[in-house]
């Protein structure tokens, strides 16, 4: 086993948690740090123009693949699960939405943990750090930050209809969904500089990389830790076909990701000690919350046909429109090639006893039947819509010791009454404002889920049958309390149980946040590294 040497501080994963971390860990000069990275570099082109998502996701060049289990709430299907496999993990790859979540959220986070630290006006100065918002710095965002903040680069008439039709139906509009209260209609905000993506990697990595003291290695497939007494010492990983370890004197990091993290741990004995067992793994710890309470965002795609009105659908499906769409790019980085999947967002409630929003919309102007798909030769759009807070919970649980073997994914959606119940009457939601005045000139027909499906428990199969993830899993290493059996690391990220190790990505989230999950994650990882430095 070739030996990489020694480092004061070992992450695993250079998603976004990663990038930010070795970033920060590596700001000391007297500290010397390791970035294990399973994907490759991200030199790719595709990766940095907007729309390559298109080309990035569900490609093993840059993505896992993973697949879910049939799911029982999705009709039996099983369906993609993108996850990131480059520098910058799921942010080279993802919708580049800049979206805290509610206050609530983080509330929340300070209750189930004891941890008034984790509360809003306490994490929010972490946000700002960060950032590099148009706005410049004000009360909510932060100007000079590595991480830039945009607005998108162009505008469709069909989705300001939307807005009208979102507001003739009582839904507010809003040009900030960042201030802890995110109700209303408005454009989303994008991780993009002057028509780039700016991924983890290109705001973090890239500056932190001329450094001395900051090792990057690609190609790094993380087979297990390393234990020495009652701590962990290392880690093992195959790079170019060989073994290889290294070893940690102050602390290993996972940063693998809400999938990544919890097989990493599995495969190196700690989690549920019963099933560790029963695949032949020794249990060196027995924490049954490693890989449970997984939880997601299950997108509801409805379409409808439209006329009179320009979407992508009719100019992408034209040579004409292809190359306008290629010079718009290429003269002024904008166009539909800096487009982010969704353009606008409508965050509002399922119903009035709500106290806030608990419904996301990613409004398009496109359709098709399901991603990689071509466009549909018709003029459409997609209204998909969201449960914020599921209450279904599902899992993540390695087959094999071998790390080239998918972990299990079983996300376990509509699984519980309540779900099944927003489901439908989100989709019900969706019904009334497409039969708004503001959209009523261009004849929306519904196309899916269909007229056909009606009462309460139809719509509710229906969800089902369109739904599909929005890629934001977390919680499967959350963080809680000492006398919560199901937590998995403290308030500090410290994994329960074991010195040296360290976790710092979406899988501690104790519940999903409210909205797209990529920006909480950068949050999460600014405040780890303020206490891994501060010992």
């Amino acid at each position: 086993m070739k030996d990489l040497g020694s480092y004061d501080y070992v992450i695993l994963g250079a998603g976004t948690a990663g990038c930010v971390l070795a970033n920060r860990l590596s700001q000391d000069p007297s500290k010397s740090v390791l970035l294990l990275e399973a994907g490759g570099k991200d030199d790719w082109i595709w990766i940095h123009i907007p729309v390559g998502y298109l080309y990035c996701i569900g490609n093993p060049r840059t993505d896992w693949c993973y697949r879910t289990q049939d799911e029982p709430g999705l009709g039996g299907r099983n369906i993609l699960y993108a996850r990131g496999r480059v520098l910058g993990g799921s942010s080279s790859i993802n919708a580049m939405i800049y979206m805290r979540g509610q206050q609530r959220d983080y509330d929340e986070w300070a209750r189930l943990s004891g941890d008034d630290s984790w509360r809003w006006e306490q994490v929010l100065p972490v946000f700002k750090r960060s950032e590099d918002h148009w706005r410049g710095g004000d009360d909510y965002h932060g100007s000079g930050g590595e991480l830039r903040v945009e607005q998108q680069r162009l505008r469709w008439d069909v989705l300001d209809r939307f807005a009208e039709a979102a507001e003739q139906a009582g839904i507010p509009r809003t040009d900030d969904f960042n201030t802890g209260n995110n109700e209303g209609s408005g454009k989303f905000e994008v991780t993009q500089r002057r028509g780039w993506r700016w991924s983890a990697s290109r705001a973090f990595l890239q500056p932190a990389r001329k450094r001395p003291n900051l090792r990057v290695v690609t190609g790094a497939l993380i087979d297990k830790l390393r234990f020495d007494g009652t701590g962990v010492s290392g880690v093992e990983f195959t790079l170019n076909g060989e073994p290889h370890r290294a070893g940690a004197r102050l602390e290993t990091v996972m940063a693998a990701g809400a999938i990544g993290t919890p097989a990493i741990l599995q495969r190196s004995g700690i989690g549920d000690a019963r099933k560790l067992a029963d695949l032949g793994i020794t249990p060196v710890l027995d924490l049954p919350g490693v890989g449970a309470n997984l939880q997601d965002h299950l997108q509801l795609r409805s379409i409808y046909k439209v006329s009179g009105i320009r979407t992508l659908n009719q100019v992408a499906n034209h040579w004409f429109g292809k190359t306008m769409m290629g010079l718009e790019y290429a003269w002024r980085r904008g166009g539909p090639l800096s487009m982010a999947p969704s353009q606008l967002g409508v965050f509002t409630k399922s119903d009035a006893s709500r106290q806030t929003p608990n419904l996301e919309y990613h409004v398009q102007p496109l359709s098709l039947d399901k991603f990689g798909d071509p466009l549909h030769r018709f003029p459409a759009f997609t209204a998909s819509v969201c449960n914020l807070r599921p209450t279904s919970r599902g899992s993540v649980d390695i087959v094999s010791r071998d790390p080239a073997d998918a972990p299990r994914i079983c996300p376990r959606y509509l699984s519980t009454d309540e779900d099944r119940r927003i489901a439908a009457d989100a989709l019900k939601l969706t019904r009334r404002i497409a039969a708004m005045p503001a959209l009523a000139p261009y004849q929306p027909d519904e196309y899916l889920p269909g007229p056909d499906y009606q009462t309460d428990e139809a719509l509710a199969t229906a969800a089902g049958l369109i739904g599909t993830t929005i890629f934001h899993p977390v919680g499967t290493c959350k963080m809680g309390k000492t006398d919560d059996a199901s937590a998995v690391v403290d308030t500090h990220l410290r994994v329960r149980g074991i010195d040296g190790l360290r976790i710092v990505d979406a899988s501690i989230m104790p519940t999903i946040t409210s909205g797209n999950t990529n920006a909480p994650v950068v949050m999460i990882a600014e405040k780890a590294a303020e206490m891994i430095r501060s010992g």
